[in-house]
């Protein structure tokens, strides 16, 4: 029997599944970046209907109000122009392709479409009055899930440094001001005086008329 719970699911699953879509397809790079969010938000309501309310506000907290606004600023300060010329959609379409089957077949293989449906996805069951996602979230992560957690920490601390090293690349083709040069400049080398004889009103005029 489908609940009204399994309808705000699938309507949801439906909303996440189109915006997703959209992410990939629309050719605005900012219109990429709102369907993201829709995503996010779609998302957020499915773990609210699981009861995962610690990881549904984080969703849209830090993903939604820090992350994606990062991505909205980055896609400003792009030139969109060039990059739309110098992308290639069509060329990376087979590739793409490739790896959505491969991805379909892992979830085939590892889960079956047994466990797919409203029958196998009952409401979760009621917890009692003093029951906290969170405290539970964080007993598993920091005690059965310690060092994985760690880890993964240490790979995107590495990541950062790498990203900050790849982009911090001196100047190319641009004027830049370096304090260091302009205190130690000897001003014999910037200004020269030159003398020059004084014209005469008469000189002057004859130009002038010339």
């Amino acid at each position: 029997m489908m609940l009204p719970i399994h309808i705000i699911f699938y309507i949801f699953a439906i909303i996440a599944v189109a915006s997703g879509i959209a992410v990939i397809t629309v050719r605005n790079p900012v219109r990429s970046v709102l369907s993201l969010v829709i995503t996010f938000f779609a998302m957020a309501g499915t773990w609210m209907l699981l009861r995962a309310e610690f990881l549904s506000l984080i969703l849209v907290l830090v993903y939604v109000g820090a992350v994606m606004t990062l991505f909205l600023f980055v896609v400003m300060m792009l030139n969109i122009n060039k990059e739309a010329k110098q992308g290639g959609f069509v060329r990376y379409l087979p590739f793409g392709i490739i790896v959505v089957f491969l991805l379909l077949m892992m979830m085939v293989i590892a889960v079956g479409p047994a466990y797919f449906g409203h029958l196998y996805m009952p409401p979760p069951p009621q917890e009692s009055v003093n029951y906290s996602n969170t405290w539970q979230l964080g007993q598993v992560l920091y005690t059965d899930y310690a060092y994985p957690f760690e880890i993964s920490g240490v790979i995107l601390l590495v990541a950062i440094i790498a990203a900050i090293t790849l982009t911090h690349r001196g100047p190319v083709r641009r004027n830049v001001q370096r304090p260091a040069d302009q205190i130690n400049v000897d001003p014999n080398d910037r200004v020269r005086l030159l003398k020059m004889a004084v014209e005469k009103k008469d000189q002057r005029q004859s130009l002038k008329r010339e």
